[in-house]
């Protein structure tokens, strides 16, 4: 990755200039069996949609509040480098009370609380695929019926400070720039080296570690990572096989 990197918005694009075909996020739920493995072009561009959505669609401008109640999934990923492009802050597990916009997953618990959010409120089904809704949740927009619609390329609007916040979890702030530091330097801490790495990991969103794990530390050193959900559902054999078949160099759990 590039040095003068600043933001995680700047990891992904350097990303994409440098090899856009290689694998970036392999996604695994072993609650379900879904795999899913998106290249950094395809990430980009799922990106780049929703950041558009966040932008032209809920109108929100650098410095407003996106939470996200959502677990480990590529989508939520998508959503974390989307604010990161607009210049939003991405509040993991936030008040939606205090929130500009609310991101929910489809737990009627995390639907519940998302509804004491005042300004726009969109739901993830997370389906395989990024499928919709049978039947949208009352009061929400359904991601997957809004974003494909949404343009290819985001150019935001006024540019990204990155010392302004970007990331809040586990009430900790980060401006972009922290997030982008901190990730360099604790990649080697991981096990990431450098392009080719790849880390599986079973950590929650929830958590700067697991953040960093499933997300940033793979982007900053040009590495990739195996984000599995309920992995505790596998047992030891089933890993290691999986392992030696997504030629995994490093693990957290």
């Amino acid at each position: 990755m590039n040095a003068t990197d600043r933001t995680p918005a700047d990891l992904l694009s350097s990303a994409l200039a440098a090899d856009p075909g290689r694998p970036l996020v392999t996604f695994y739920d072993d609650a379900t069996g879904e795999r899913v493995e998106l290249s950094v072009a395809t990430f980009a561009n799922w990106v780049a949609k929703t950041a558009n959505l966040l932008q032209d669609e809920l109108s929100v401008e650098p410095g407003d509040r996106v939470a996200l109640l959502l677990p480990a999934h590529w989508q939520t990923a998508v959503w974390l480098l989307a604010c990161a492009s607009v210049g939003v802050v991405a509040d993991v597990g936030g008040d939606p009370s205090a929130a500009d916009v609310v991101v929910s997953g489809p737990e009627p618990e995390a639907l519940d609380a998302a509804r004491a959010c005042s300004g726009p409120r969109v739901a993830l089904a997370l389906r395989p695929l990024g499928g919709r809704f049978p039947q949208p949740p009352e009061g929400f927009a359904d991601y997957a019926v809004e974003v494909p619609g949404q343009g290819d390329r985001f150019v935001p609007y006024a540019p990204v400070d990155p010392e302004e916040p970007a990331l809040i979890v586990a009430g900790r702030e980060f401006s972009g720039a922290e997030v982008v530091e901190r990730a360099r330097a604790e990649a080697p801490e991981l096990g990431l080296t450098g392009p080719g790495s790849r880390i599986l990991s079973g950590l929650p969103y929830d958590t700067w570690d697991g953040l960093n794990a499933g997300l940033y530390a793979p982007l900053a050193t040009g590495g990739s990572v195996v984000l599995c959900r309920n992995l505790d559902r596998l047992d030891g054999d089933a890993l290691d096989k999986r392992v030696e078949s997504e030629r995994v160099t490093a693990i957290a759990r």
